[in-house]
């Protein structure tokens, strides 16, 4: 297993659309442990293939939850079904989120309190779960990686303004700006 560099807002591959996982084998296995490494050396509770800097549909999660589901997981070619979200401004103390990819920053944002999850395990078993809460709101910020975006993407028009402000004041523009888990300082102090 290896430790893998965070690509940080900026990088192409995180504005893309990731590509469909079209086989499972050992290079996947072996990248799904990368994937577990980089996210625990990080202190994350969730990470993305392209945080990594690797297009591919594929995402892991390391949270404590109420939904019958392992608290440890990862999904290979995910679908997500999302409910309702509020029309209400989100709470800055109930609802903020930070990403590794926008290190050393969090913002509000208003999600969806269930989701429900289909794809695969990384062997190509079929998974399917229902998830509440923050893991509900873990997969959502993880899915939507997969998808090109991030969480800064959604913000309301005051906490976007403050999001495009961190990105001028931290430099990070286009390919090339990565943080080290485990060697480099934890951007959010844990």
């Amino acid at each position: 297993m290896t430790i893998r560099p965070v690509v940080i807002w900026g990088d192409p591959v995180l504005h893309q659309r990731a590509a469909e996982v079209a086989t499972f084998d050992d290079d996947l296995r072996t990248l799904i442990a990368d994937m577990y490494e980089t996210m625990d050396a990080a202190n994350g509770v969730g990470l993305a293939a392209p945080q990594i800097g690797v297009g591919l549909r594929i995402f892991t999660w390391g949270l404590p939850n109420e939904d019958d589901v392992p608290e440890r997981g990862v999904v290979v070619n995910p679908v997500l079904t999302v409910g309702k979200i509020s029309g209400v401004d989100p709470d800055p103390d109930e609802d903020t989120e930070g990403c590794l990819s926008f290190p050393g920053e969090s913002y509000p944002l208003q999600r969806a309190d269930w989701a429900r999850v289909t794809g695969f395990d990384g062997d190509g078993n079929p998974l399917d779960f229902e998830a509440t809460g923050w893991f509900a709101r873990c997969m959502q910020h993880e899915y939507d990686h997969l998808d090109g975006k991030l969480y800064v993407d959604r913000l309301n028009p005051r906490w976007h303004k403050k999001a495009k402000k961190a990105v001028k004041e931290h430099g990070w523009k286009g390919a090339g700006n990565t943080w080290m888990p485990g060697v480099d300082p934890d951007p959010f102090g844990h």
